[in-house]
C-alpha cells in the first residue's frame, strides 16, 4: 500500500519541508513569510491526524504507512526547529533536546523491534501530549507576531516549546524505563 491516499498525505509532510524552509528565502516582507510558513506548517501538520483517520476509515493501513508516518512527523518538526533556531526564535538547547530525543527513541524502538520487544516501547499518551505541545509551539514561533492583535505568539511559542522540551525529556525517561528490563536481559 505504497500509493494510498493516507500514504500520499504522509509524503506531503516530507515534501513540505523544503517549501517551509524556502519561504524564508523568498523575496517577501517578514510578516508575509511568517504567515505563509505558519499556514503551511499547520496545514501539513494537520495531515498527521487526517492520514491516520483515513487509513483506518478506508481500511488502508499498512506497515509502510505505520513506518513513514512518524518519520514524516519527526522530519517536519526537526526541520522547523532548525529554521526557528536559525531565526533566533528558539533556543538551540531546546532543539538539541527535542532532536536528540527523537534520534534516541527511534533507535531504541528499532532495537526493541529487532529483539521482539517493540510492545514495551509502544506509543504512550505522554508522547502524544509532547507532540501536541510541539505542534502548537512551532506555528506560534513561526508566526512571531500578534495574533488577533492580542496574543503575542513569540511569548506563547517560547513557553510552549520549553514545555515541550520538558515533556520530551519526561517521555524519553518513560520509554527508557519501559525498555530497561529488556535491555538488562539482553546485555547480560
Amino acid at each position: 500500500m505504497f500509493w494510498t491516499i493516507p500514504t500520499l498525505m504522509t509524503w506531503t509532510r516530507i515534501v513540505a519541508i523544503p517549501l517551509i524552509v524556502g519561504v524564508f528565502y523568498a523575496p517577501l516582507d517578514p510578516a508575509t513569510r511568517n504567515l505563509i510558513a505558519t499556514v503551511m506548517f499547520v496545514v501539513f501538520a494537520a495531515t498527521d491526524w487526517l492520514d491516520g483517520y483515513l487509513a483506518r476509515k478506508l481500511n488502508q493501513t499498512s506497515s509502510f504507512g505505520a513506518f513513514l508516518d512518524p518519520v514524516a512527523d519527526k522530519f517536519l518538526v526537526c526541520a522547523s526547529l532548525l529554521v526557528l533556531v536559525h531565526l533566533q526564535r528558539a533556543d538551540v538547547f531546546v532543539a538539541l533536546i527535542i532532536i536528540g530525543r527523537e534520534i534516541a527513541i527511534s533507535a531504541l524502538r528499532e532495537w526493541m523491534a529487532q529483539i521482539g520487544a517493540s510492545k514495551s516501547v509502544a506509543v504512550h499518551m505522554i508522547g502524544k501530549v509532547k507532540t501536541t505541545v510541539q505542534m502548537l509551539a512551532i506555528p506560534f514561533l513561526l508566526y512571531d507576531g500578534r495574533l488577533f492583535g492580542v496574543i503575542d505568539t513569540g511569548v506563547w511559542g517560547t513557553w510552549l516549546i520549553w514545555a515541550s522540551a520538558v515533556l520530551t525529556v519526561w517521555s524519553m525517561v518513560y520509554y527508557l524505563q519501559k525498555a530497561l528490563p529488556e535491555i538488562r536481559a539482553r546485555v547480560k
